[in-house]
């Protein structure tokens, strides 16, 4: 059996890095995926779904020093079930349900243009842009 999960998305806030107690680092973040559609009556709407993204080992470390709140991700890994093998369920501020899935990151890529990542601010001292961000081979936005 095998699941592979890909997202594109926007980081809710800026990355937070710990370590296993064998010295392991680990960066957890929240992506946001969103989308638009009409429904039968007319009306816009927009779904947002969150993701708990989590990398390990040095991908983790380069996520951390780089990315910060609101840059856009794309993100390759596996769905991490909770003990019933759904998503995370809880109640937000407003009293509303919501829920948020765990994804264990094999890749992550900056998927900001060049241009946007070096307007952006540095980060621990070195320019965003150092990070090889790559912008579509025809130099138009990504279709998604």
């Amino acid at each position: 059996m095998y699941q592979r999960l890909v997202l594109v998305g926007n980081l809710g806030r800026d990355p937070e890095m710990r370590y296993t107690p064998q010295g392991t680092p680990v960066t957890s973040f929240p992506v946001a995926t969103s989308r638009k559609y009409t429904t039968a009556d007319g009306q816009q709407k927009e779904e947002t779904v969150w993701f708990r993204v989590s990398v390990w080992g040095k991908q983790g470390e380069t996520v951390n020093q780089y990315l910060t709140k609101g840059r856009k991700v794309l993100v390759e890994g596996n769905l991490v079930p909770d003990e019933n093998g759904g998503p995370r369920i809880w109640t937000g501020n407003d009293g509303k349900p919501r829920a948020s899935f765990e994804v264990r990151a094999q890749t992550v890529r900056f998927l900001d243009s060049k241009r946007d990542a070096a307007a952006a601010q540095p980060v621990n001292g070195a320019a965003v842009s150092e990070v090889g961000v790559e912008e579509p081979t025809t130099g138009e936005e990504l279709p998604f």
